[in-house]
């Protein structure tokens, strides 16, 4: 049967091996059936989440509003009620992917859940809340994401190392990348040593897009050149393809292969904060430049339904030719006095404070709700400073792909005890 007519680009993306996830998940979304359109029409086979897009569906929506009273009404805290909803909505994601899950023998149909970003410093905490995440879902098919901080990555080990699935996210820099993969064999090693069945764990590494373009443009306009301004609009591709090579390299290393021979699945690079910045650039761009086999592409709305509008595909998968230019151009950048390694950790420490904004929002969000009949709705989000930075980091961050839906973090330290 063919697929629909607005959906053929995406049935070629398909085909093409990439898997295609949606950055987005709320009650509307999923009681009006229109994910499982998506799923159905759109060959959607992944979810991701993140706290702007659940408080965005907190103002727009009724669906919550009872949980959201009940839980104030019973005492619970912001922190337990955000823990509440977002793992009922996650747990649900996780039922209507599951005949996807099953299809293909788990690698697809999983709904992404992050844990609390103010634990993104702290490994054991990380690790404790990853933990009480997967238990709360119950799902197979869940993924808890971990930021891919310097402690981030012992919470990586330290998590694959109990057998729970992990989605890596907030990973920039190629050095990053390695560090990532080289914590996801670590923790299978441990795994393995426990007794545990690799083939039950899964991974996916979400290597970030778009704010590599947006940043690096920012600073070649500043420099102001000729030679600066026809470097712009390259360096995100370049950079994934990249990051692409040393997965390839990666897979051909003693080490995996021993991984592999017990049963390890390999950790699928997946292209995260794939909606364009730049109106300037084509729409599907990340999409286009990027459809590699063997890859993810988790997209927000718009990028989808842009793709699915009229997306093409490359005409052959990534040559050594590509990864040599993909490195000449990063060269080029320095050569004009980009310094891609700055870009990338500044990145990196603007992400996590991205994630703090965005939390604050959702709990501002869930607050007002939960307290809405007692005349404090316009509790939450104003307190004492700092709010003008955080509003800003939130409105740059608005369907961008920085965060997971999280919660608890007063349930952690209750579980940590």
């Amino acid at each position: 049967m063919p697929a629909p007519a607005d959906s053929r680009p995406l049935a070629a993306l398909s085909a093409a091996g990439v898997s295609i996830w949606l950055d987005d998940l709320s009650r509307e979304l999923l009681a009006g059936g229109h994910l499982q359109n998506l799923i159905t029409d759109k060959h959607v086979v992944g979810v991701t989440t993140n706290p702007t897009i659940f408080a965005s569906a907190l103002s727009k929506g009724e669906r919550y509003n009872e949980q959201l009273r009940r839980l104030g009404a019973e005492g619970s805290s912001v922190d337990e009620a955000v823990f509440a909803l977002t793992t009922d909505d996650v747990r649900d994601g996780c039922d209507a992917l599951f005949p996807v899950y099953e299809r293909t023998g788990g690698i697809d149909g999983r709904v992404s859940l992050e844990v609390d970003p103010r634990m993104a410093q702290d490994a054991e905490a990380t690790a404790t809340m990853a933990r009480a995440l997967w238990e709360a879902v119950d799902r197979p098919n869940l993924f808890i994401k971990i930021p891919a901080t310097r402690k981030g990555l012992k919470a990586i080990t330290a998590t694959i190392a109990e057998g729970i699935s992990v989605n890596v996210t907030l990973i920039f820099s190629q050095e990053r990348y390695r560090e990532v993969m080289d914590a996801y064999q670590s923790g299978l090693e441990r795994a393995l040593e426990a007794g545990r069945d690799l083939a039950d764990v899964h991974s996916v590494a979400s290597f970030f897009v778009s704010r590599v373009d947006t940043e690096v443009d920012h600073r070649l306009n500043a420099i102001g050149t000729n030679e600066a301004q026809v470097l712009k609009g390259k360096a995100a591709v370049a950079n994934a393809r990249l990051a692409y090579q040393a997965y390839e390299q990666m897979l051909a290393e003693p080490r995996w292969q021993r991984l592999a021979e017990a049963g390890a699945r390999v950790q699928r690079p997946l292209w995260a904060s794939t909606g364009v910045k730049d109106p300037s650039y084509p729409d599907t761009l990340y999409v286009s430049e990027l459809a590699i086999v063997g890859t993810v592409n988790t997209m927000p709305g718009a990028t989808l339904e842009a793709f699915a509008d009229h997306g093409t595909l490359p005409a052959n998968a990534p040559t050594p030719a590509d990864f040599a230019a993909a490195a000449a151009h990063l060269e080029a950048l320095g050569g004009v006095g980009v310094d891609f390694e700055d870009v990338t950790d500044t990145l990196e420490r603007e992400g996590l404070a991205k994630f703090e904004a965005s939390w604050k929002e959702l709990g501002a969000s869930v607050e007002r709700e939960m307290h809405a009949e007692a005349g404090t709705a316009d509790r939450g989000g104003k307190g004492s400073g700092g709010e003008s930075e955080s509003d800003d980091l939130l409105a740059v961050y608005l369907n961008d792909h920085y965060t997971g839906a999280t919660g608890g973090l007063e349930l952690f330290r209750r579980a940590a005890q």
